[in-house]
């Protein structure tokens, strides 16, 4: 076993641990994904520390703790049908591809999207569907969606995403102001749709229509707690 996989499985064990997660399957997946390769060289000595990092444009690359109690919390099953808000570096994206025959995930920067995309081809990852736009109006053209995740915060919970969500489905997302969000789980039963408070988090905001406005575009946020 080389450093890096030495340091993924540490970093997985450490990241379980603390979160109290018991799922064989997504942590078979987290010691499979080589996070150090959606980081650019210069980071790449920090891709196995618990933490956010820069990935340019004011984004970051997810802290690996937050897309496991994120992915957890989503709950996707063999075969949903999954849309990915906010694809950043790809990371979370990888982890979400494991579970759906087709991911579909969006993104709002063009040059992240393709960043991402051919990371994940080089990985072999080729059931990914990426599309570049407003990410809190959801992908209308494929819904309903039996699990949805937003990678940045947003005000409300957007009434597109939630109308996108098949009966039975989940939505993940955190929700607040640009500082400090409460990471919600969204439950839809027929019309009704049941909140779950997670806890607090931090993301970059959610751009569009149904999300922040342009000039959050400046803001440089991170994921984490």
């Amino acid at each position: 076993m080389d450093a890096l996989t030495q340091a993924r499985h540490k970093m997985t064990e450490g990241v379980f641990q603390r979160l109290g997660i018991h799922d064989d399957a997504l942590k078979r997946i987290f010691n499979e994904v080589p996070r150090h390769l959606f980081l650019d060289s210069a980071q790449r000595h920090a891709a196995y520390q618990d933490a956010a990092l820069p990935i340019g444009l004011g984004q970051t690359i997810s802290q690996p703790t937050i897309v496991a109690m994120m992915t957890y919390a989503l709950g996707p099953r063999a075969g949903d049908k999954i849309l990915e808000i906010g694809t950043g570096s790809g990371y979370q994206t990888a982890v979400l591809a494991h579970y759906t025959p087709r991911l579909y995930t969006l993104e709002r920067l063009a040059e992240l999207s393709r960043r991402a995309q051919a990371v994940l081809e080089s990985l072999g990852q080729r059931n990914v569907i990426y599309k570049i736009g407003d990410g809190s109006l959801g992908w209308e053209s494929w819904a309903p969606y039996d699990r949805i995740l937003v990678a940045a915060g947003a005000p409300v919970a957007p009434e597109a995403l939630k109308r996108q969500l098949a009966d039975g489905g989940r939505l993940v997302i955190p929700v607040g102001n640009r500082d400090t969000q409460r990471l919600l789980r969204i439950d839809r039963r027929g019309g009704a749709f049941e909140e779950t408070d997670l806890g607090e988090c931090r993301f970059v905001p959610l751009v569009g229509s149904q999300g922040f406005g342009e000039e959050a575009r400046r803001d440089k946020g991170e994921y984490g707690f």
